[in-house]
């Protein structure tokens, strides 16, 4: 067996600033500082939600249409921390993701996935610690919901009454 140590600059606590409706985490050490701001986070959570197989798209509806709108455009591109919010403290990042599922996959398992890739990744690549991965689940995609007839037939007529809600 060989043996290996892993050693570490010394460093100086971290710190966080507020530049606008940027948050940025540094970290200083003998030869400088560095700022991680909380977009890089949340692009960091996005790629690392999208790479976990039965994750059909980030976002709410509303978020979802603003992306295709944005990826028309010629000069657009897909936003990458689309339906994720980040909140990033001195040493700390917590993340809050809304999601879309594919149909047939397993919420639960899907969840703890996401959560396991996500907390790999921000904190491999930041050094930060994550101390919560949140989940919504908006919707659940199936293969019918590209049809606009199949999405037009989900919605509610006017006329139809609210059912009652069976559970509290």
């Amino acid at each position: 067996m060989s043996d290996t140590t892993k050693t570490t600059a010394p460093t100086t606590p971290a710190t966080t600033h507020t530049t606008g409706s940027t948050t940025v985490a540094q970290t200083s050490g003998e030869k400088g500082k560095t700022t991680i701001a909380d977009t890089v986070v949340s692009k960091i959570a996005g790629i690392a939600t999208r790479e976990v197989d039965g994750v059909y798209d980030l976002g709410g509806n509303v978020q979802r249409a603003v992306g295709l709108l944005r990826e028309r455009i010629p000069v657009g591109s897909t936003n990458l921390s689309q339906g994720v919010s980040v909140e990033v403290g001195e040493k700390q990042a917590a993340v809050d993701l809304t999601i879309i599922a594919e149909y047939g996959v397993g919420i639960a398992d899907l969840a703890s996935g996401i959560r396991r890739n996500v907390i790999a990744s921000v904190e491999r690549m930041t050094g930060l610690q994550v101390t919560e991965v949140n989940i919504a689940v908006s919707d659940v995609h199936i293969e019918d919901d590209d049809a606009p007839a199949t999405a037009a037939a989900r919605e509610l007529s006017k006329d139809d009454e609210p059912a009652e809600r069976r559970v509290q």
